[in-house]
């Protein structure tokens, strides 16, 4: 299956090759390791006291160490990017607040869906009984609602700030929702909040998309691009974590899980206020390139 992918990968690469459209390079564009180094180290400290927490105490030293260090080598990057000639990326970048509440946006769209991936095949096969192979299909809608969402959201390009708020507290909703699930719940009620979690994320990832890249100069694209695959995969992370964490409580999988997901879900729409409030009421315009600097 895996194999399968290889030549519509390589495929997939040749168009958008010869398709995308070019964009200035950045003169700023060189690596710059000891950013890259700060940040990762920084949100791995993070992400160990979340999920070691319940083993080690939360107010235990290991723990608190953790949390602590994080904040340590967060900030230490933050003071490195405002010094250093080039930087990882820039931490005034930040000041628009479509590009902060855009890239919050992407983050909560990705914590939730993982963490609905981190136990939907668990549930499915778990606890209802399906083999491998009835699960992948039983798992289907997911997909088909993205993808029907997005024909939506194209339509309703012109209206990213609903698209986005519809979007997200459809995922947290539908997590509140799926939350509600046990052994003895029809497939017919999961697939229902499956569909509704799918149509959340179908409908918020394009617009969410484009206003982390457009919030930046079109020879920044690359730098926009960056910043919104960081966002999903650091909601990504975080939301196996935070789920992880609360299902290491309780003894299975069907104690477990409704606790997780109610946690996850009223992360999620509480994140969509912060959202929705900051991502203002009109598309963003393509920001302009910044003139080059003559010698």
């Amino acid at each position: 299956m895996f194999w399968a992918m290889v030549p519509l990968a390589a495929l997939l690469i040749a168009v958008v090759a010869r398709v995308v459209p070019r964009t200035e390079r950045s003169a700023q564009g060189h690596p710059d390791p000891l950013g890259a180094v700060l940040l990762i180290a920084g949100l791995v400290a993070v992400l160990f006291g979340i999920i070691e927490g319940p083993s080690y105490g939360w107010l235990s030293a290991r723990i608190a160490g953790a949390f602590g260090a994080g904040a340590v080598l967060v900030a230490a990057f933050t003071v490195h990017a405002l010094r250093a000639q080039g930087p990882l990326f820039d931490p005034r970048v930040f000041a628009s607040p479509r590009l902060r509440a855009a890239s919050l946006g992407t983050a909560t769209s990705f914590f939730g869906l993982f963490s609905l991936f981190y136990v939907n095949s668990q549930y499915l096969q778990e606890v209802k009984g399906y083999g491998p192979a009835v699960t992948g299909v039983a798992i289907m809608p997911l997909v088909a609602g993205m993808s029907a969402a997005q024909l939506l959201a194209k339509r309703w390009s012109e209206h990213p700030r609903t698209l986005v708020g519809t979007g997200l507290a459809l995922i947290g909703l539908g997590l509140l929702g799926a939350s509600t699930a046990s052994g003895s719940t029809p497939y017919g009620l999961f697939v229902c909040w499956l569909l509704v979690i799918s149509t959340g994320a179908g409908l918020s990832m394009p617009p969410l998309t484009l206003g982390v890249v457009t919030s930046l100069p079109p020879h920044r694209a690359g730098l926009g691009s960056g910043l919104g695959t960081t966002a999903r995969e650091t909601g990504a992370a975080l939301g196996v974590a935070v789920t992880g964490t609360v299902l290491s409580g309780h003894a299975d999988l069907v104690h477990g899980m409704g606790p997780a997901l109610r946690v996850v879900g009223v992360v999620v729409l509480v994140a969509t206020g912060l959202v929705v409030r900051g991502y203002g009421r009109r598309a963003a315009t393509t920001a302009r390139p910044t003139p080059a600097a003559t010698p």
